[in-house]
């Protein structure tokens, strides 16, 4: 009798479990604070030597269908990305508001504004960049940072914005790799961000060295980044789930931090979290199985980049893996009539295909990039076209 009672004393807390886990989906799943920022249309309307002007057109996005959010605070700030030091250049920044129903103040001050329920307005930002010589920079990061206040209160929020100001030399010499099946190029470009697309990053880097019967070839964390899956931690609320199971994980895993498995947590749900989690433990404990969790946990568990896994300024960043990457490989073929494939590839020797145009050779898409020819540091090469020898 008493291990009967056992028994059902470890059920109905295990019931009670899967309830409060249930409820708390349901509680993140409703609308909150829900006004993110679009990137909208930069433009470099001034590039002389030791003067440049930046300006973009972003736009805050109220993506509730239900609740108007309200915007009492906005500001911008930047960060110069440079291959050498930035001492003697000066930024300064304005920021204005591009309301429909509403003119800017002449001393540009920022009324408290009410963005109603599925609706955006739009803001006018400059940046001005003067110093003694500005070629030497990459891009400027661009924060702006805006304070929320709905019904989950007042929420600080911050969208972010890489504008390129440096490009690759085109009369660069290339440096093709020999391997057994295939030579292939590691090509650099500029810093990639959410003002690209990846059809337009093969059109303008890959097709002047590409032939018939080419493969070219993305990094997943890039083509993400390209599609604004990238999160700030300031901005990932960290549940009881996420606390308590990322001390299981390895240090050097990107679920080993208490945001890094919110967000996975985010994506999935806490329920497929925890039931992972146990069963992928049994699996490796009992049957010396290992891996089971993020088999069960969905492809996203072993994609996403935790803060430090990828080049500044992503590296502030948690990265999560591309959207729909198989519809991406489909359009670049189709624009450019190259084989394409998503791929993460790193310095241990392992790539993994997440998608590739039909009848392509994924064998020799594995040969070619086995050794990381585009790297795993700072080269800045995120495409690598191959061409097969036979």
């Amino acid at each position: 009798m008493a291990g009967i009672l056992g028994t059902l004393a470890i059920l109905l807390v295990l019931l009670a479990f899967i309830v409060w886990l249930v409820i708390e989906r349901q509680f993140q799943g409703r609308p909150g604070n829900q006004l993110e920022l679009e990137s909208g249309k930069w433009t470099i309307t001034t590039r002389e030597p030791q003067h440049y002007v930046i300006e973009g057109e972003p736009s805050l996005v109220n993506l509730t269908r239900t609740l108007e959010i309200m915007v009492p605070e906005i500001s911008v700030d930047t960060q110069l990305l440079s291959g050498a030091s930035v001492e003697g250049i000066k930024v300064t920044t304005s920021l204005v508001s591009d309301h429909e129903d509403a003119d800017a103040r002449p001393d540009n001050y920022w009324f408290a504004y009410i963005v109603k329920t599925a609706q955006s307005t739009g803001l006018k930002v400059k940046v001005d960049i003067q110093g003694p010589d500005l070629s030497r920079l990459k891009a400027v990061w661009v924060k702006i940072n805006y304070l929320t206040y709905g019904p989950e209160g007042r929420i600080p929020k911050m969208g972010n914005v890489v504008v390129p100001l440096k490009y690759p030399d085109p009369e660069a010499p290339q440096n093709w790799k020999s391997t057994p099946k295939a030579d292939v190029l590691p090509i650099p470009t500029h810093l990639l961000g959410p003002l690209d697309s990846p059809i337009e990053t093969v059109k303008r880097y890959v097709e002047p060295y590409a032939k018939p019967g080419d493969i070219v070839t993305i990094g997943e964390t890039p083509v993400a980044i390209m599609q604004s899956r990238w999160r700030h931690p300031s901005s990932v609320k960290p549940g009881w789930v996420a606390r308590r199971i990322c001390y299981f994980f390895m240090p050097t895993s990107s679920l080993a931090t208490a945001c890094g498995m919110q967000t996975l947590v985010d994506l999935v749900g806490p329920v497929r979290v925890v039931y992972a989690f146990v069963v992928g433990a049994i699996a490796k404990k009992f049957l010396g199985k290992a891996g089971m969790f993020y088999v069960l946990a969905g492809d996203q568990a072993r994609l996403i980049d935790d803060v430090t896994g990828t080049l500044p300024p992503y590296d502030q960043f948690i990265v999560l893996g591309p959207e729909n990457p198989d519809q991406i490989v489909k359009d670049i073929y189709e624009a450019t009539g190259l084989k394409a494939a998503i791929v993460d590839v790193n310095d241990l020797k392992a790539v993994k295909i997440l998608a590739a145009t039909p009848d392509t050779d994924v064998n020799l898409i594995r040969s070619a990039l086995l050794d990381n020819p585009a790297g795993n540091a700072d080269e800045q090469t995120p495409v690598v076209l191959i061409h097969p020898k036979s």
